[in-house]
């Protein structure tokens, strides 16, 4: 898969569970939302993490072999 379909889908999917959280009434409720929200941020950590390490090696224009 796509790692930026990926990213927008979990995004889309946060802003989703952030204003589930908004109208949600009890504390129970909010703290599920809340909870909802904090792995859906972790895991698009995960990509954000994955993406900064592997933008080293993204320069294509320079002709130098990567470095292993």
């Amino acid at each position: 898969m796509d790692p930026e379909k990926i990213m927008n889908g979990i995004s889309k999917e946060i802003m989703t569970a952030l204003k589930a959280m908004e109208k949600a009434k009890t504390p129970e409720e909010k703290l599920m939302h809340s909870e909802t929200v904090k792995n859906l941020c972790d895991s698009l950590g995960v990509f954000l993490n994955l993406m900064s390490e592997m933008a080293p090696f993204d320069d294509e224009d320079d002709g130098e072999p990567i470095p292993f």
